[in-house]
């Protein structure tokens, strides 16, 4: 996963969009404790900062060191630049120790993990309830965005991501399935009847280069830019120029769904 953001880690760290603090709420209501929390995937730190303002500690780990170079500095906050193959055993040494942690995130970022090992990993780091208190894991993805009041360029980007589909990893139809049929073997958090996926939303301003860089930020499309394919090319760029309103420069309200699974350890 590392390399498909190698890049363009500094159009992720700009362009791609923050999460509501609702979403946050959500997920924090729902832990018993508010120690330690551990973002997995956390990039340029699109999680960190709200969970900083909830947790006592925060660790944000990933693949990518170029991408941990754009993550916020904050004091209750600690980043880990880890291999995509660490062992277990590892993970208790440099993340946290068994049974330490209140919640895991996954923000954008599940659709690329090894799963079972991922799973592995999360039954050994959560509280359990034979620790007196259940941990949580939170894994979300936004979906395709909308431009507020501007259909044609919907559209444009709708025939854009139908021809960027070959340059896609195969685990990104996870994300255009909302992560609704994977594997979720964790139950329901107290007070809910099922582990989502629950529905928020959060929006950008954005003018059209801006719009455009986060098209650059895509895995597919440095995928496509190695291969000789420029997925923004004269053509397309004069199609959304002319859907934006033929002014580069007007800000409109880009908005983002986003899709929630989450859960906790189920007792032994």
């Amino acid at each position: 996963m590392a390399n498909l953001f190698l890049k363009q880690a500094k159009q992720y760290a700009v362009t791609r969009p923050s999460y509501p603090p609702e979403l946050f709420e959500f997920i924090a209501s729902k832990t018993a404790g508010r120690d330690l929390a551990w973002d997995v995937g956390t990039g340029s730190g699109q999680a960190v900062a709200s969970l900083a303002k909830l947790y006592k500690d925060v660790v944000g780990t990933d693949t990518s060191a170029q991408q941990l170079d754009y993550a916020p500095c904050l004091p209750n906050v600690r980043y880990v630049h880890t291999p995509p193959d660490l062992p277990l055993t590892d993970i208790h040494a440099v993340v946290a120790p068994p049974g330490s942690i209140d919640l895991v995130t996954v923000a954008q970022a599940f659709h690329w993990l090894d799963l079972p090992r991922f799973y592995e990993q999360v039954r050994s780091v959560l509280r359990a309830p034979r620790h007196g208190r259940d941990g949580v894991l939170a894994a979300w993805c936004y979906t395709e965005p909308c431009v507020e009041g501007a259909a044609a360029v919907d559209d444009a980007f709708w025939r854009l991501y139908s021809a960027s589909q070959p340059y896609w990893a195969p685990n990104r139809w996870m994300v255009d399935d909302r992560y609704n049929s994977v594997d979720f073997p964790f139950d329901p958090i107290d007070g809910e009847t099922h582990t989502g996926p629950f529905e928020f939303s959060t929006e950008r301003r954005m003018d059209l280069d801006d719009y455009l860089t986060y098209i650059t930020s895509w895995s597919a499309y440095q995928t496509a830019k190695e291969k000789g394919i420029e997925l923004l090319d004269e053509a397309t760029v004069r199609v959304f120029d002319k859907a934006w309103g033929g002014d580069r420069a007007v800000v409109k309200t880009v908005r983002y769904p986003i899709f929630l699974r989450v859960g906790k350890v189920r007792p032994e």
